[in-house]
């Protein structure tokens, strides 16, 4: 059941509802990526809910809810926060035929790019992206994951949800490593615009990046996600599938959005899936 203004019951003065017919209105527009915005209560997992309806769904679907007791991060992690801490969401895209399919992997970093541009607009606050998925913000001179990413395909499309904390307090971090936009000292902590700015974002940088084929280079994808990449001139450790371990330098994000490690040896190699971990800058 969809909840605007005065549905379910307020968690606290400080964190109202969504005004699910008001978020309508600003992002459902005409020849506009989004077509549906809905707003549950409470769900499972926005990723699931949308993936099951994603083939009788338009492109541009949005779902949002205002608390997830089942999120998933990747590696099958989980993702949980108190209701209307923060802002947890899906939505549906169908690149189609206008961009190959082995380039859907740089939807992951699109949507980082793009919330990452969003919330240096609305909320004033510096957001680096820890490869592939991780939106970190600093608390206390300390580098904290406030949000991640998690991009799945079904049938034409693919389901991309994103999870940020908002207002979260110390003492609702679910580990030390967390952190909110309040803790980093954001100047907006109001989910509504937030939302919009990212959902605009993300809007923007699809269509310049679904306009070029989905070539990262042509559509400055590949560029400004190194811009703002924290792993970049780390030293990391990419723990890999199979159990092996990858020690070196994170030198670049390659054309397919693999990170490249120079090991001690000097040679480089692409990562394109695992865990990666800051172990200290070199820069």
């Amino acid at each position: 059941m969809p909840s605007d203004a005065s549905a379910g019951h307020w968690s606290s003065l400080d964190r109202p509802p969504l005004n699910a017919a008001a978020l309508r209105r600003a992002l459902v527009t005409d020849g506009g990526l989004w077509t549906s915005v809905e707003v549950v209560p409470s769900t499972g997992s926005t990723n699931s809910d949308l993936a099951a309806r994603a083939a009788e769904l338009p492109e541009g679907a949005v779902l949002v809810a205002e608390e997830q007791t089942a999120g998933r991060g990747r590696l099958d992690r989980s993702w949980v926060a108190p209701a209307r801490s923060g802002l947890f969401f899906s939505v549906l895209l169908k690149p189609g035929a206008a961009v190959p399919q082995e380039r859907w992997g740089w939807l992951t970093l699109l949507a980082g790019v793009a919330a990452a541009t969003g919330l240096s607009r609305a909320a004033g606050v510096d957001t680096a992206l820890k490869w592939p998925n991780d939106l970190l913000v600093i608390v206390d001179g300390e580098e904290r994951k406030t949000g991640g990413i998690l991009a799945e395909r079904v049938g034409d499309g693919v389901v991309l949800g994103i999870g940020l904390n908002v207002t979260l307090t110390d003492a609702e971090l679910p580990v030390p490593e967390a952190g909110s936009l309040a803790l980093a000292k954001a100047s907006v902590t109001d989910r509504e615009p937030l939302l919009k700015a990212v959902l605009r974002s993300l809007e923007e940088w699809y269509g310049e990046w679904r306009a070029a084929g989905g070539d990262p280079a042509a559509s400055g994808l590949q560029e400004t996600y190194a811009a703002g990449c924290a792993t970049l001139g780390r030293h990391v450790r990419a723990e890999l599938p199979g159990g092996r371990r990858l020690t070196g330098t994170a030198e670049a994000v390659d054309a397919d959005g693999r990170l490249v490690v120079r090991t001690a040896d000097g040679e480089r190699e692409p990562v394109g899936a695992g865990d990666v971990i800051h172990l200290r800058s070199v820069r």
